[in-house]
């Protein structure tokens, strides 16, 4: 876990038990509550860190149309953290998040929502990262 605590404070490239890359991109997919808490804990201790959720389902046409938008995003805004919850998978961490449409997408600081998407809308998540990331 200690190497997984500092890779993940360098910006998301290790991960959480259960945990997997998807694809070549540092984004991590969470398959479990524990996985997820674990993640969570770390994130909130990190102030101005941003980490950006992608709220998605396998089943969902516009989620697949954003995955490769979302993976370019995670390798070229390398100093946030990008992460992908299935909401069938994890609905209690969906729940939690007020997830109502897919794909969600919701930017997080300090354990607290800053911002959010709604929808597959390209040019305003890359737009609300990059306001995020510049806003510390």
């Amino acid at each position: 876990m200690g190497s997984f605590m500092s890779s993940w404070s360098k910006g998301g490239d290790a991960l959480a038990a259960e945990g997997e890359e998807v694809g070549q991109a540092a984004v991590v997919a969470f398959h479990s509550m524990d996985s997820w808490n674990s993640h969570w804990e770390l994130h909130k201790a990190q102030p101005n860190q941003l980490m950006v959720v992608d709220f998605s389902a396998t089943w969902c046409g516009p989620c697949r149309f954003m995955e490769p938008v979302f993976k370019r995003l995670a390798d070229k805004y390398t100093n946030a953290v990008f992460v992908k919850i299935d909401v069938d998978e994890l609905r209690e961490v969906a729940a939690k998040w007020t997830v109502e449409a897919m794909p969600t997408f919701v930017l997080i600081k300090g354990g607290r929502e800053v911002d959010r998407v709604v929808g597959a809308a390209k040019a305003e998540l890359e737009s609300k990262i990059q306001r995020q990331l510049s806003s510390k």
